[in-house]
């Protein structure tokens, strides 16, 4: 996932930290805004995944902080609600004026109903998401809400949200009541969905409920089992990344996934050293997919390693190729399972004989068949996995050309 930092300037003359993650081919079908939650920065590291699963459906994806969070200028006193859609129209112009314009906006918590918002003002915002939005605006003002009386008393007043000081005006309080997010829900008539934590503590289901029973048709609702309101899991985030990026697809024309000076190649792979440890996204014409290394290595863990899909290869192929086999035979397979593990071996194990003993490469291979075969037709199978063409290439002689491409 490639980042490039943006410094946009929003209505007020301050500049707003953003990032645009880019795919690995680093050409996006289309663009997407995400916006945090209430006092979070766009560094939230579920921010981040969701951004990351968001490219590997071919997005390119910008995460900013508002108005005085992050690394955004201005004070936090200023990043009421009204300031925060402002924001978000500030990031669709500066895209639409030097990339192309946004057609996804992403919201998380009070995140999600400033999308809801700044969408409405934005025909051209095809599809939005919301992830453990509330169903009012001001439902944020219970976090600060026995400091209400002093904010309103002395104008100034620091008070303490999630356990961090920010100082916050009347005015800030005032805002959080001046938006009616079921009506402007209701008039979206655009595709919508919402994303909701059935337990969720901060923000309840019942907001969802609310922001659904509002919303006109093409609308969706994916329960986040298990997940808090800050995905603080892993697990969580990418699931909704994963999730966003398949449902939207049904709202765009499909493109072609376009690669990066790759003419006459079969795959690209691409690692940004700067964002990531080992996280390497790839792709093919028409796919994309993710590998990394184990916790335990120093990778994220975010997909298969290296020699899983080596394995992985050998295991599809053989999969494929007993198919085509059974079939041709009119033989009664139903499924058929592959269990493949790679790892390093000694000579003398395996009782080889060669001229340098010690270790080597070794793959094992277990078939299952299911279906109505006979004992012989079963060794039969077994002896065509051993012919799929993944197979016959890793026992023979590869030769492999690696050359450098100039850089631009």
């Amino acid at each position: 996932m490639k980042s490039t930092i943006l410094s946009i300037t929003n209505k007020k003359g301050y500049n707003l930290h953003a990032s645009l993650e880019l795919p690995a081919n680093q050409k996006p079908n289309y663009y997407a805004v995400f916006a945090h939650c209430f006092t979070c920065s766009s560094s939230l590291i579920a921010v981040k995944n969701v951004s990351r699963a968001l490219t590997n459906h071919g997005f390119g994806v910008v995460r900013f902080d508002f108005t005085g969070l992050g690394r955004s200028e201005g004070e936090f006193a200023e990043s009421h609600f009204s300031a925060n859609v402002e924001d978000l129209i500030a990031v669709y112009n500066f895209m639409l004026e030097n990339y192309e314009a946004p057609v996804l906006f992403v919201g998380h918590s009070l995140g999600g109903a400033a999308v809801l918002v700044a969408a409405s003002k934005l025909p051209e915002v095809k599809a939005i998401a919301t992830i453990s939005a509330p169903a009012e605006v001001s439902h944020v003002k219970h976090l600060f809400s026995h400091q209400l009386e002093e904010a309103e008393a002395k104008g100034d007043v620091k008070v303490n949200i999630g356990g961090r000081p920010f100082v916050i005006d009347d005015e800030f309080v005032e805002d959080f009541d001046k938006t009616d997010l079921p009506a402007i829900v209701r008039s979206l008539r655009r595709p919508l969905l919402i994303m909701h934590a059935p337990f969720d503590t901060i923000v309840g289901i019942e907001n969802a409920q609310k922001l659904y029973n509002s919303a006109i048709h093409p609308k969706s609702f994916v329960s986040l089992d298990g997940a808090d309101h800050l995905l603080s899991d892993t697990k969580d985030s990418l699931y909704v990344g994963d999730i966003i990026g398949a449902w939207v697809q049904r709202y765009f024309e499909p493109m072609e996934n376009r690669m990066l000076d790759t003419e006459g190649e079969q795959l690209v792979a691409h690692l940004n050293l700067k964002e990531d440890h080992f996280t390497t996204n790839m792709q093919t014409k028409d796919h994309a997919m993710i590998a990394d290394e184990p916790l335990s290595f120093g990778g994220d863990n975010f997909g298969p390693g290296p020699y899983d899909y080596l394995s992985a290869s050998l295991a599809a192929c053989s999969a494929m190729t007993v198919k085509l086999y059974a079939e041709r035979k009119k033989w009664n397979l139903d499924e058929v399972f592959v269990y493949v593990t790679h790892s390093k071996k000694h000579t003398d194990d395996l009782m080889l004989d060669v001229e340098k003993p010690g270790r080597i490469d070794h793959m094992s291979k277990k078939l299952k068949f299911v279906g109505d075969l006979d004992e012989g037709q079963r060794n039969r199978l077994t002896e065509i996995a051993a012919k799929c063409p993944v197979h016959k290439t890793l026992q023979s002689e590869v030769v492999i050309v690696t050359e450098r491409i100039k850089e631009d």
